[in-house]
């Protein structure tokens, strides 16, 4: 008797996340396949609990996963567990944990799966036999964090609250919603200030990148004043001056290993500077290799950006919301599980599959990395 695959598609606990790592649509896909499928309730979801079980899914309270989810049962989420809980973790997990690249906590995250004998089994590493990752928000969060920007240049730029911080920012119920709110703005602000701001978007030919210039060209930047650069352009090492000469920096990149800092304080101190808004999407805040080293603290929905001190005669603020796709939450679920789902379908047969076999060694090699450094 083949055993039955089981996902636990626990809650996001994370405030204001309103995403989902598996869509209804996808999850009715799974079921189809044999899977069994249980979903926490969830307020905060964008998906209603309705919608899981108008296509079979079994709805159980949130938070059950900790004590109710059978111990072969794979729990899948999306952000990070939450920080104050230091138990051991006995099942296998499947979410972003951003703990591999030796962000801060790291240790604490790992040693909660090695006392607990679970594994972690992260969304962020599981790539094809080319290195591209199976499935990402990339897309996304370039195209939100490119919203973002805009909008607070918008706010920057407005006479009525220049000089105030960016209101809360709250989820659009789709793109076209957040198209005609975001093109309002700044054409109004472009008309105030005689001209549309100047984006210079980093790491564009990915992802990422690519979200972000699409979002600016739907929201009537001009293309020339989209500037495109990914590793060609920064090869030679920043700082770039070319940054300091733009209004909005876009930072889409995926961060390896270290890289000489794309700005300095001194050119943030420059009198000249025309820059007013860094949207670092990538948010590597803790990553001792971060090129953008005049911050390390990450903003959120309800408080959106950070001011950068600085001698300069503009404003600098900083946006760097760590998911910022869940302003876009239903189409940005559907597509990640939807991507995700081939892989999801090698499940029942982890052991025979690359991409799921990979992901475990990597995250023994790191285990035992934590292991040598304590």
């Amino acid at each position: 008797m083949v055993a039955v695959t089981h996902l636990w598609l626990r809650e996001e606990t994370k405030p204001f996340e309103h995403r989902a790592a598996l869509s209804p649509l996808v999850c009715q896909q799974l079921l189809g396949q044999g899977f069994k499928i249980t979903v926490e309730e969830s307020d905060q979801r964008i998906f209603d609990d309705a919608e899981y079980t108008a296509v079979g899914c079994d709805l159980v309270p949130g938070g059950t996963w900790k004590t109710q989810a059978p111990q072969d049962a794979y729990v899948i989420g999306l952000k990070e567990l939450p920080e104050n809980d230091d138990t051991p973790l006995p099942h296998t997990h499947i979410m972003f944990a951003h703990c591999f690249k030796n962000q801060g906590g790291w240790k604490d995250v790992l040693s909660r799966f090695d006392r607990g004998n679970g594994t972690l089994l992260d969304l962020e590493f599981l790539a094809d036999e080319n290195g591209r990752r199976v499935a990402a928000f990339g897309f996304h969060a370039g195209f939100a964090g490119a919203a973002v920007g805009i909008d607070l240049w918008c706010h920057q730029n407005t006479p009525s609250t220049a000089g105030s911080p960016l209101p809360p920012i709250k989820p659009f119920p789709n793109e076209g919603v957040m198209i005609n709110h975001l093109s309002a703005k700044l054409t109004a602000a472009a008309q105030h200030v005689g001209r549309y701001p100047r984006i210079l978007v980093i790491g564009a030919l990915g992802r990422c990148g690519r979200g972000a210039v699409d979002l600016a060209r739907k929201a009537g930047i001009p293309e020339e004043n989209i500037i495109k650069w990914d590793m060609a352009e920064t090869a030679p090492g920043g700082p770039f001056q070319e940054i300091v000469d733009s209004d909005i920096f876009i930072n889409c990149i995926y961060l390896t290993h270290k890289i000489p800092p794309f700005l300095t304080q001194e050119q943030l101190d420059a009198p000249s500077r025309q820059l007013s808004v860094v949207v670092d999407v990538s948010c590597d805040t803790t990553n001792p290799n971060n090129p953008i080293p005049f911050y390390s603290t990450n903003t959120t929905f309800d408080r959106p950006t950070l001011p950068i001190p600085n001698k300069g005669t503009k404003p600098l603020d900083v946006v760097a919301i760590d998911h910022l796709p869940t302003m876009l939450p239903r189409e940005s679920s559907h597509a990640f599980s939807t991507d995700l789902l081939p892989t999801l379908l090698e499940l029942p047969k982890r052991s025979s599959s690359r991409v799921w076999q990979d992901a475990e060694v990597l995250f023994k090699t790191k285990v035992q990395d934590m292991k040598n450094q304590q």
